[in-house]
C-alpha cells in the first residue's frame, strides 16, 4: 500500500514538472509574441509621427507658398516686386539676410534687403565677393548652392567673415533657364534648415516667371 502511495506520488510530481515545464514555455512564447507585437506598435507609431511631421511640413510650405503668391499678384514693377518678394522671404525665415542677384548682358543686377540683424556684409563686400564670372556660374549651374559649393566656384572675400555665416543660392528659373538667384544667409550660430531652404525654393520658379514678367515690362523704359 505505501508503495502504491509513493509510486503515485511519484506520478503526480512528474506529471507537476511536466506542466510547469509546459507553462514556463507558454510564458516564453508568449512573451515574445508581445515583444514583438510592441516593436511593432512603436514601428508602426514612429511611422505614423513622422508621416505627420512631414504632413505637417508640407502644409507649412504651401500656406507660405500661397501666402507669397498672392502678395506678389499684381506687381508690374520690377524694384516693387524684388522688394516685396524679400520682405517676405525674410518673415518666413527669422533674421536672414536676402540678396537676388539677375544676370545681365554683360554684368548682374543687385537687389539687397537688410534684416534686424545684419551681418557685416556691406553691398559692396557683397559684389567684391561674386564677381560677374561666379554670378554666371552660379547661374549655370542652376540649383541650390551652399557655402562650400561657392567657395569651390571660386567665391572671393574675407574666409574669417565668410566662414561665420550660413548661406545658400536658389536659383531663379522656368523652363530649364536660370536668369539669377537669391541669396539667404545669416550667422552661422543660427545655420539655415533644409525646411527653410525648401520653403524658398518652392516659391522660386513663380517668383522668376514674375520678374520675367516685370522686365518685359521695363524693357522699353531702358
Amino acid at each position: 500500500m505505501l508503495q502504491n502511495l509513493q509510486f503515485v506520488k511519484s506520478e503526480d510530481s512528474v506529471e507537476h514538472k511536466e506542466r510547469e515545464k509546459k507553462l514556463r514555455l507558454l510564458v516564453r512564447k508568449a512573451n515574445k509574441e508581445h515583444k514583438k507585437q510592441a516593436m511593432k506598435i512603436d514601428i508602426l507609431c514612429n511611422d505614423l509621427i513622422a508621416a505627420q511631421k512631414e504632413f505637417i511640413k508640407r502644409l507649412d510650405t504651401i500656406s507660405f507658398t500661397a501666402h507669397f503668391y498672392k502678395s506678389i499678384l499684381g506687381a508690374t514693377e520690377l524694384n516693387e516686386l524684388i522688394f516685396t518678394a524679400g520682405k517676405l522671404i525674410k518673415e518666413e525665415v527669422a533674421d536672414a539676410n536676402v540678396a537676388v542677384f539677375l544676370r545681365q548682358s554683360k554684368n548682374f543686377e543687385l537687389f539687397m534687403f537688410e534684416s534686424e540683424h545684419p551681418i557685416a556684409l556691406e553691398k559692396k563686400q557683397m559684389e567684391n565677393c561674386f564677381s560677374r564670372e561666379l554670378v554666371e556660374d552660379v547661374c549655370k549651374l542652376n540649383k541650390v548652392c551652399t557655402l562650400d559649393c561657392l567657395f569651390e566656384m571660386g567665391l572671393q572675400g574675407n574666409p574669417v567673415m565668410l566662414n561665420k555665416i550660413s548661406a545658400f543660392t536658389i536659383p531663379l528659373s522656368h523652363s530649364g533657364t536660370s536668369q539669377g538667384f537669391i541669396l539667404i544667409y545669416r550667422s552661422s550660430q543660427y545655420k539655415l534648415s533644409t525646411e527653410e531652404v525648401n520653403n524658398i525654393a518652392s516659391i522660386s520658379s513663380g517668383l522668376s516667371r514674375a520678374i520675367s514678367s516685370c522686365q518685359v515690362v521695363r524693357q522699353p523704359a531702358d
